[in-house]
């Protein structure tokens, strides 16, 4: 297979059309760079209002996949819907053919991505870095756009926090503007790439706070995350990556607790 930019053509098999009750649909995602093979054929869903959390080992593929959701990188092979969509691609006669920027931003709006570094605008305060997307992609007025992003700000406990610029905010503080950033678009899907591995461990657990506040209120989540616990707690459901495939899936207690195969156990163990 191979990935070109443009308007060519990724290879890709025909595929079923994917089921209505999964808002995220991977069907054998692959992803080279190179010669090296990242992702080696993920097929996974995720049903609406489902958390479904990602672990695994450093270089297993886990950050590329989460990138490939939102098409921040470019399909290798396979297929992969969101909201019932191809992502980044139209489909021609069984090939994949890859849109246009613009039609790809339009479809990115509809999905909200944390980074492991926060990314905030150094020039912007918290409440101009939640309410720049609304205005510039959105057009709504400024007006609308704050009051808004006042909400977001209350919603993720730093409405005093409104006129701090990002220099102003601890880790802890800047990870949660920007996660009421992700939400002013108002997304039907959130992606967590690591949100808390560059916070000081003191400050994690505000994070992880806001997340299980958006869990219980019915948003779908991908977290790609080394937080066993929360993966336990929160999670709907659990995804072992290793050496781009799907080692292993299930209920979190259940990979947890009683993992079936020997690569998850091996994992498991150095991290719980």
């Amino acid at each position: 297979m191979s990935e070109q930019s443009g308007d060519t053509a990724v290879e890709s098999p025909e595929g079923a059309v994917p089921p209505t009750d999964a808002l995220v649909v991977a069907e054998d995602v692959r992803k080279s760079f190179g010669r090296l093979e990242v992702l080696k054929g993920i097929d996974l869903q995720v049903r609406r209002g489902e958390v479904m959390c990602v672990i695994g080992p450093s270089g297993s593929g886990k950050s590329t996949f989460l990138r490939c959701v939102n098409h921040l990188e470019k399909l290798t092979g396979g297929r992969l819907w969101v909201n019932g969509e191809l992502m980044g691609y139209r489909e021609r006669r069984g090939r994949l053919y890859e849109l246009r920027e613009k039609e790809i931003a339009a479809q990115r709006s509809d999905i909200g991505m944390v980074f492991q570094r926060f990314n905030l605008f150094p020039h912007l305060t918290a409440l101009g870095n939640v309410m720049e997307a609304p205005v510039q992609v959105k057009r709504q007025s400024k007006a609308v756009a704050a009051a808004k992003a006042m909400e977001l700000l209350e919603r993720v406990g730093l409405p005093d926090k409104a006129g701090a610029y990002p220099e102003q905010l601890s880790g802890g503080q800047q990870q949660r503007v920007a996660i009421a950033r992700a939400l002013a678009m108002e997304p039907s899907l959130m992606l967590f790439d690591e949100p808390t591995s560059a916070l000081d461990p003191e400050l994690v657990g505000e994070v992880l706070d806001v997340m299980r506040d958006l869990a219980a209120g019915g948003m779908t989540m991908m977290v790609v995350t080394h937080e066993m616990g929360f993966a336990r707690e929160v999670g709907d459901s659990l995804v072992f990556m290793d050496d781009g495939v799907v080692v292993e899936s299930g209920a979190p207690d259940e990979v947890l607790s009683n993992p079936r195969h020997e690569r998850t156990r091996a994992f498991l163990s150095k991290v719980l």
